[in-house]
């Protein structure tokens, strides 16, 4: 068993180092030409923030593997090379909060700071914005902690009388298994329902910490996953359902890249007008909302030339380019269908196991464990994969809101043209999210993953936590979860077949500045 566990330890520092690797790989292809070669301190920011939410998530399969690893020791020291996951799970989400909180907004601030000044000036700007964050933040945290910092147990008072040790065993059998005769079961069993009370406790500052930034996290989450979880699917099998048919003509052609050259002259106008505003100092509401609106515009106008490029491709391998259209398009056509399974598997869950009291049955938790009969890491690789899904339907989820709502900036993310400032957001996005994420898979998996240190801190402690258990006690997020996958499924499934109209040249919002 020792054995065993000394390989546990070895593939967890393994995976580390992959998932390094991976993420510095994302990196340098999803980057903009423009970071190239700087932005350095950006960069290491990303790669951490994206390692420390990989790893998260991979902690969790990881929590069951340790607790299975000594199901079968005879002895004491049969675990002793096990992983300490509850120190492992501290340290991963103190982590997480300090980059979520410290470190990615003074990235942002750094990164997003005029160009016009100097290294020293945007370092003392970016640094002055996150330390009154961090003061304010602290203070906050420190308040709570102090006021409400606690965690109520329900317990019960459970008594028994004693008796003098028998002489004797030979009067104990099958149908008289305790001793005397009347009493054949302890006193403590029948107690009243007055002996139970409440047992209350200090709760340490950072399991404290963790708890909150999973409620902001499920919160975000809640949204954003609700949304993501049905329009994922859903986007990709609508891309294919309208996919260009044919290749146009080359009149065609012509003509639908003039309309595309007058919009983006239209938009190229509005964007030098919002620069003069900037240089001008007039930066009011009006200002921020039509920067929104050019940002969406231009990220609409990028993907109308894109699907104006791929109907009618160029050069000498256009028949090639063409091919690779048609099976790219059959690719998400398959990923779409996978991912409507998963995320109808997901909904399903939630409802059978969380929100129905008792549960029905224990659906994918059951999954799991047979999966892992079959192979021991098999189990694991799905409720891995199940949980990834969960962080990138709150990607998709921001994206399809950043694109409806006005209010909700959006950074996309695209493959050789990722600025730095919305792979900073997209990363903060996911480590404040990834700690709700591993939370909620904790709850809607805890058959599965019991007696592990995450159900410790997650089943146990942040449910009991003074102020916020509430929330989880009645499935608040749950059951916002629920109903918004629903909603997002009945109006993307009602509307978002119909192919996005033409808006024409782009106007700026007409208004004085606040």
């Amino acid at each position: 068993m020792g054995d065993f566990n000394l390989a546990l330890v070895i593939v967890a520092v393994v995976v580390c180092v992959l998932v390094l690797l991976v993420n510095v790989y994302l990196l340098v292809n999803y980057q903009h030409p423009d970071d190239v070669n700087q932005a350095y301190f950006p960069k290491l920011v990303v790669v951490l923030g994206l390692s420390v939410a990989a790893v998260s998530i991979l902690m969790l399969p990881a929590d069951v593997a340790n607790r299975q690893a000594c199901q079968h020791a005879i002895y004491s020291g049969a675990c002793t090379l096990t992983l300490p996951m509850k120190d492992l799970w501290l340290v991963v989400y103190v982590a997480d909060a300090v980059l979520v909180f410290l470190v990615i907004p003074f990235a942002m601030f750094y990164y997003e700071g005029d160009q016009d000044k100097t290294i020293g000036k945007r370092l003392k700007s970016a640094l002055l914005w996150v330390l009154t964050s961090a003061f304010v933040c602290g203070l906050v945290l420190g308040i709570l902690y102090g006021l409400v910092g606690k965690v109520d147990f329900t317990v019960r008072h459970l008594s028994s009388s004693a008796t003098s040790f028998p002489s004797s065993w030979s009067t104990f059998s099958s149908s008289q298994p305790c001793i005397g005769s009347t009493n054949h079961l302890c006193d403590a069993y029948g107690a009243p329902a007055s002996s139970e009370t409440t047992w209350t406790m200090q709760t340490t500052f950072p399991e404290y910490v963790v708890a909150l930034a999973t409620i902001v996290g499920s919160v975000l989450f809640t949204i954003f996953g609700g949304v993501g979880i049905a329009c994922l699917p859903l986007s990709l099998i609508f891309s294919f359902i309208q996919r260009p048919k044919a290749v146009i003509t080359r009149s065609q052609y012509i003509k639908e890249a003039t309309e595309l050259g007058k919009k983006a002259g239209g938009l190229k106008k509005a964007i030098e007008a919002l620069h003069q505003e900037e240089r001008s100092g007039s930066k009011g509401r009006k200002w921020r909302k039509n920067v929104k609106a050019a940002e969406k515009e231009l990220l609409l106008l990028e993907d109308d030339m894109k699907a104006l490029e791929e109907m009618y491709p160029q050069g000498e391998k256009a028949e090639t380019l063409w091919a690779l259209t048609v099976l790219g398009y059959l690719g998400k056509l398959v990923l779409g269908i996978i991912g409507l399974i998963v995320s109808v598997a997901w909904v399903a869950h939630i409802i059978i196991y969380l929100l129905i009291s008792p549960p029905i049955s224990p659906f994918l938790n059951e999954v799991f464990i047979k999966l892992d009969n079959v192979w021991g890491l098999l189990g694991t690789a799905a409720f891995a994969f199940f949980c990834f899904y969960l962080l990138v339907a709150v990607i998709a989820g921001e994206m399809m809101l950043g694109l409806k709502l006005v209010f909700i900036t959006i950074h996309p993310m695209k493959w050789g043209g990722t600025l730095m400032n919305s792979f900073l957001f997209n990363v903060g996005l996911i480590l404040l999210c990834s700690i709700s994420v591993i939370q909620f898979c904790a709850t809607a998996f805890a058959y599965y993953s019991q007696a592990t240190a995450a159900q410790e801190i997650f089943g146990h402690t942040l449910q009991s936590l003074r102020g916020i258990k509430y929330l989880y006690k009645y499935n608040v997020f749950q059951y916002g979860f629920v109903i918004l996958a629903i909603i997002t499924l009945i109006c993307y499934a009602a509307f978002g077949w119909k192919k996005r109209k033409p808006s024409g040249r782009f106007q700026l919002s007409i208004g004085d500045d606040i």
